[in-house]
């Protein structure tokens, strides 16, 4: 009968320290990585729905990519959201090799993704291109910084 029910005697009980394993990951500083991620799903999803339905023959490669990395970043939101730090690990990490090897292949050999330019805002470009310059490079640092964050947090549990 008095299962879901907290302990509040000492406010220590009702609140717990940044350090308990328990914490969770879209709290904090986490919350700002999963909105990130969130709409950067929704802008990745978005953009590329429009370019595969509008154009897909000019440039299926990147269109799909972009479709790929939108795909990628909702299942990141998802994981970190609920605290799914082994799925969230794995997904980064696909994340940040993506954006790597996308953004290098965009500027020694576009030809490969489809490409007619380099210009990250064009058409054809995806969301991976030149580094992710079309989102202000968003997509080169977001990975980087959610896996310094997840291995934060892991820290903060393992000292609890």
């Amino acid at each position: 009968m008095m299962s879901g029910v907290r302990n509040t005697e000492t406010p220590e009980a009702a609140t717990p320290s940044p350090e308990e394993p328990g914490r969770r990951i879209g709290s904090g500083v986490g919350r700002v990585l999963v909105a990130v991620y969130a709409i950067l799903a929704l802008a990745a999803t978005g953009r590329s729905v429009f370019q595969i339905i509008d154009r897909f023959d000019e440039a299926p490669v990147a269109f799909l990519l972009s479709a790929l990395a939108g795909g990628i970043y909702l299942v990141a939101t998802i994981a970190l959201a609920g605290r799914l730090r082994t799925l969230a690990l794995v997904t980064i990490t696909i994340e940040l090799v993506g954006v790597l090897v996308v953004g290098t292949l965009s500027l020694i050999a576009p030809a490969l993704l489809g490409l007619d330019s380099l210009d990250p805002f064009g058409r054809e470009s995806t969301v991976w291109s030149v580094y992710g310059a079309g989102y202000l490079l968003v997509p080169l640092v977001l990975p980087v910084l959610g896996l310094l964050y997840l291995r934060g947090s892991a820290a903060r549990s393992a000292k609890a």
